[in-house]
């Protein structure tokens, strides 16, 4: 019987490090606030831009070492070890090099474009490839390493409306630790490093560059992003999720089960179901069900069958 493992070191994140001038300066970021604890970093920023938006101007940032009511998609509430993830969130206002607010519509990009920017982290930071899962996850040989939460602040006053964009990855916990099994973390799949305080730089450095060539486009994801391929072709080439057999839980307890083909201008999902009828999924929970075959080609299993 093998023992069980045990927690590893987890040191603090180094302020220090995350203060610097340079580092602040070169990424656009005004302010960065460390905190040992809270409820959750988006609420906090929530709270912060609805009672004094002058506070948070774009890119403020902040990220605590614990968080006791951290919720992800549909209000669903996690919770980890003290010290065992990167948990950040952002308040962006995001506006063209002219000044001009991007059109709301281009928000829903928002979390896809986090995604990239942490998954470019991760490969570049700890070694470790990694892929997306629509709408806002990140995951590691199918396990899910990631989330992103991006919540629409108040609008009105005539200001540009806030988005608040929240990230939890799973750094350190053990498979002991891990919410559910079909999770991962950056410990478990052979790092080259677990340093939090590295991990966190360096998302946020690839998040605030492709955040401002996203802005300098417009807020178009067809357009060439930092001096590369457009943020839709970048997403789609590591979405996982194109090419599979879904089940899409839509708010109101519907769901369309289908072949998910692509994303629209919008980043919302296209499943084309059995009868050859394509769907916008705009949001809802998505699973993976087994790899698609075309209608009449199947071996006439049930779906349910075959979770990826």
């Amino acid at each position: 019987m093998e023992a069980a493992q045990e927690a590893p070191d987890r040191p603090p994140l180094d302020v220090k490090a995350l203060s610097e001038e340079a580092f602040l300066s070169a990424n656009g970021i005004p302010q960065l606030t460390v905190v040992d604890s809270t409820g959750s970093t988006n609420a906090d920023l929530l709270r912060g831009v609805t009672e004094d938006p002058r506070a948070y101007p774009d890119l403020t940032v902040l990220t605590a070492e614990y968080q006791s009511a951290a919720r992800g998609r549909l209000d669903r509430r996690w919770e980890a070890p003290a010290r065992s993830s990167v948990s950040v969130s952002l308040v962006l206002r995001p506006v063209t090099a002219g000044g001009r607010p991007l059109p709301t519509q281009s928000y829903s990009w928002l979390s896809l474009l986090a995604a990239l920017a942490l998954r470019e982290a991760l490969l570049e930071t700890a070694g470790i490839p990694a892929e997306l899962k629509w709408p806002n996850d990140v995951l590691v040989r199918g396990r899910k390493i990631a989330g992103i939460l991006a919540q629409l602040g108040p609008m009105g006053g005539g200001a540009v409306p806030p988005v608040v964009l929240g990230t939890g990855l799973n750094v350190t916990l053990t498979e002991a630790e891990l919410p559910v099994p079909t999770a991962t973390s950056v410990l478990l799949e052979h790092p080259t490093t677990v340093d939090r305080t590295e991990l966190l730089k360096s998302y946020l450095s690839r998040f605030a560059t492709l955040y401002r060539g996203f802005c300098n486009a417009d807020g178009d994801p067809t357009a060439g992003l930092a001096g590369g391929p457009s943020l839709h072709k970048r997403v789609e080439h590591l979405l996982t999720t194109l090419g599979k057999q879904v089940r899409a839980q839509l708010p109101g307890d519907h769901e369309i089960i289908g072949h998910a083909t692509r994303l629209d201008d919008y980043g919302s999902l296209m499943v084309v179901d059995s009868g050859g009828h394509e769907h916008v999924v705009t949001a809802g929970d998505v699973v993976h069900l087994r790899p698609w075959t075309p209608p009449g080609e199947g071996s006439g299993s049930s779906a349910e069958s075959g979770y990826a």
